[in-house]
C-alpha cells in the first residue's frame, strides 16, 4: 500500500473558519486522513497523510474551496501513516509569530531553487537565513547559511534586528515548506531591507529537485517520520552531532523521562545503550515511558 504525506501552506483570507474546521475535520476522519491542519481568518497551514488514493481525494476536497483552489502541495512518499491522529484546529495565525499586521502583498522575492544554485555558482555576494528554530538547523542547513538561536519563530523580530547592518545586501530567507520566510521575508521588507527573497516552496522543495547540491544534512519534519535525509552521499547526508558521543548524527527522541522529556539528537547505539535517557538521573526516574521510541 502506497503512503503519501502533503506538506501545504497558503496565506488567504477565510471568511469563516469555524465552518471550514468543521467540514474539513469530518472529511478527514470519513477518508482516514491524519495530521495537522491549522486553519485562520489569514490562510492554511497542514500536513496530512493518508494512502494515495484518499491523498488524491483531499487535494481535489481542498481545491474545492474558491480560497485554495490554486493552493501547492508538497508531496512526498512513506510506508505508513506518518501521524497517529488527525487534527484541525483554529487559531489567530496559521504559524506562530507575533507578527500580525505584515503586508504579505510584499513579501521577499520569489527564489527558484535553479536561481539559488547560481547564487551559488556565480559567486553572488548574499546572506542566505535560516527562518526555523536552532533544533532544526541543528542538523540539516544550506551551505554558508546564517543560522540565528531561535527558540521559536516568534525570536524572528530580534533575528531581522541584528541583521539591520546588512539591510543593503541581498538577503535569501528560507524555511521547510515556506510558509514561515514567506512572513519573515515580508517582515524584512517592512523595516527596510532592500533586496530580499524567499526560497520557494522551501527546502522540501530544493532538497527533492537538487540533492547532493547545497543542502548539508537531513530536514526536519513535523511528523511522526521526524526528520527526511535527502541528500546521497555519505558527507552530506549528516551534519548534527549526536548528544552523547559526538559522532555525525540527525535522529531525534525525546528523553524517555517524562518529567524531563528534552529533545536530543543521537545515533542509535547511543540511544539504546543509554536508555533513551538524556542523563543518570533520567534514567534512574520512576516515570519513564515503557516502550523505547522517540
Amino acid at each position: 500500500m502506497i503512503y503519501k504525506v502533503l506538506l501545504f501552506y497558503k496565506y488567504e483570507t477565510v471568511t469563516n473558519p469555524e465552518k471550514f474546521r468543521n467540514e474539513h475535520l469530518a472529511f478527514c476522519i470519513d477518508n482516514d486522513i491524519k495530521g495537522r491542519v491549522f486553519i485562520a481568518k489569514e490562510g492554511i497551514n497542514g500536513t496530512v497523510s493518508g494512502i494515495d488514493e484518499n491523498i488524491e481525494l483531499y487535494k481535489d476536497e481542498l481545491r474545492k474551496y474558491p480560497e485554495f483552489k490554486d493552493i501547492w502541495f508538497k508531496e512526498d512518499n512513506a510506508e505508513e501513516h506518518a501521524f497517529y491522529k488527525t487534527h484541525v484546529r483554529v487559531k489567530n495565525e496559521i504559524v506562530h509569530s507575533d507578527i500580525l499586521n505584515v503586508n504579505l502583498s510584499n513579501t521577499g522575492k520569489r527564489l527558484q531553487p535553479a536561481e539559488l544554485n547560481k547564487f551559488y555558482e556565480e559567486d553572488k555576494n548574499f546572506i542566505i537565513v535560516d527562518a526555523r528554530n536552532t533544533y532544526e538547523s541543528d542538523i540539516g542547513k544550506f551551505k554558508n547559511a546564517v543560522t540565528p538561536k531561535m527558540d521559536t519563530f516568534r525570536d524572528w523580530k530580534s533575528v531581522a534586528e541584528k541583521l539591520s547592518p546588512h539591510k543593503d545586501k541581498t538577503i535569501v530567507t528560507y524555511c521547510t515548506g515556506g510558509i514561515r520566510c514567506e512572513k519573515a521575508s515580508a517582515y524584512l521588507v517592512e523595516q527596510g531591507f532592500k533586496d530580499v527573497y524567499q526560497l520557494e516552496g522551501g527546502i522540501v522543495t530544493y532538497a527533492k529537485e537538487y540533492p547532493d547540491k547545497y543542502w548539508q544534512g537531513s530536514v526536519f519534519v513535523f511528523d511522526e517520520r521526524r526528520i527526511v535525509e535527502p541528500n546521497t552521499k555519505e558527507e552530506l547526508k549528516h551534519i548534527g552531532k549526536c548528544y552523547y558521543c559526538g559522532d555525525r548524527a540527525s535522529w531525534y527522541i525525546n528523553c524517555h523521562n517524562q518529567d524531563c522529556d528534552k529533545l536530543l539528537v543521537t545515533c542509535e547505539s547511543c540511544k539504546v545503550e543509554n536508555e533513551y535517557c538524556c542523563s543518570d538521573g533520567c534514567r534512574a526516574s520512576d516515570n519513564k515511558r515503557s516502550r523505547y521510541h522517540g
